[in-house]
This record gives C-alpha cells, sequence and structure tokens, in this order.
C-alpha cells in the first residue's frame, strides 16, 4: 500500500466490474449473443493447438485470446457495439449489485473519478460507463482486422486486462491525466485484481461481502 494522501489530492476510485459491480461474470454471455453457443466451438476449433497449449498451461490470458478473438473475428465492428448497447441495458436491469451500485453513487456525490477497469469486454463495458456516469474504461478489446478497420481481428488488442495489467494501466491513465499522486480507492473480488488493490490508499475486497454505501472511516 502507498502512503497516506493528502488531503489537497484529487480522489479517484477505480472499479473491477465483473463479481465487483456485477453479480457474476459478464463475458460468456456477451460471447454467447454475439456468436451463439456454436461460436463459441468454432472459435475454439478454429485455433487448437492454441487452445491445448492454453489448456495444458493453465494460462486463462492465451485461452481469452482465442475464444473472444475467435467469436470476433471478421465480426463488423457496429454489429457487435450494437450488441454491446443492448447488452449493457440488460447488464444494468438485472445484474448490478445494489450495494456497489450505493458505494458507486457515494463516489460520484463527493466528486470524486471513477473508472472501470476490467478484463471484461469494451462494447458493452463503455456504454455501461456512459449510463452510469462513470468518466473512463481500461478494459479487455479486440484487435481490428489489419485489412479490413471495420471488421474485428483475431486476437485481443494489448492482451487481457487483468493482475498486473490491471495497474499498468491504471498508473498509465493517472499518468495521463496528470493525477498520479491522487488518492486512489480501489474495488475488486478476485485474484486477478490483487495489483490494482495493492497499489490503492483504500483497497476494497468486495467478494462474499456488503459493501456499505458510505465508507465506515467516513462516518466516524
Amino acid at each position: 500500500m502507498t502512503s497516506s494522501p493528502s488531503a489537497a489530492r484529487p480522489v479517484v476510485a477505480a472499479f473491477d466490474v465483473d463479481g465487483t459491480l456485477t453479480v457474476r461474470d459478464c463475458v460468456r454471455p456477451f460471447l454467447e449473443r454475439v456468436g451463439g453457443r456454436r461460436g463459441l466451438l468454432v472459435a475454439v476449433g478454429r485455433r487448437p493447438v492454441a487452445t491445448v497449449m492454453a489448456a495444458a498451461q493453465r494460462d486463462r490470458d492465451a485461452l481469452k485470446d482465442v475464444v473472444v478473438g475467435g467469436v470476433f473475428r471478421g465480426r463488423r465492428v457496429v454489429d457487435v457495439e450494437a450488441e454491446g448497447r443492448s447488452f449493457a441495458s440488460y447488464v444494468q436491469t438485472r445484474f448490478l449489485r445494489p450495494d456497489m451500485m450505493g458505494r458507486l453513487r457515494w463516489h460520484q456525490k463527493m466528486g470524486h473519478r471513477t473508472v472501470l477497469v476490467s478484463a471484461s469486454l469494451r462494447p458493452y463495458l463503455e456504454p455501461l460507463a456512459s449510463a452510469l456516469g462513470i468518466e473512463r474504461v481500461l478494459c479487455t478489446d479486440v484487435e481490428r482486422d489489419e485489412f479490413d478497420a471495420d471488421r474485428y481481428g483475431r486476437h485481443l488488442a494489448g492482451g487481457n486486462c487483468r493482475a498486473e495489467e490491471k495497474a499498468t494501466r491504471l498508473r498509465a491513465w493517472l499518468d495521463e491525466q496528470g493525477i498520479a499522486d491522487a488518492e486512489l480507492w480501489a474495488y475488486g473480488d478476485s485474484r486477478g485484481d490483487r495489483e490494482m488493490l495493492e497499489m490503492a490508499h483504500h483497497p476494497v475486497w468486495v467478494q462474499g461481502t456488503t459493501v456499505q454505501a458510505v465508507p465506515a472511516e467516513m462516518t466516524r
């Protein structure tokens, strides 16, 4: 954990999504919307060697590259983004945790800057963030096809946004905004959030607990 922040510093609240802001994983249901369950099998079948190697090495990032890249591959960006907007509305009405929505609203009421830092996928996270009044999304995305920028390619763009990649992207965004010294709150629920939580002044582990809208230390 970093040293205690100054009261004059800006405040940033960084939220994981799946299992933190939501009650469940969002990636698989979105992939099934885009490609159907058959699409998941086709994605794996397109790169059998990579699939076997990722499974044998228990490499979640490599397997995600195979599956997500395989489902998105060749699809028109506008079509996937339209599906993303629809899915974002579904997530907003069905998957969000009421307790974490209360905490998010507290941060926003206090004038804190809010950001999503997630291994979930850009096509639905950006419209979800917009609907929730969240300023920035740092997340997993798929590269564009090198010969047709209107369609998706076959690999993740910049890798999977989890573990150390979350911390790296968050630091880069803080630097870009000129607020590297911000007082940082971070919320997560899995091992993939550990590095982001470790860089925060206020790390909050949300798995298996109900998060109060106003942090206890602010009510004393």
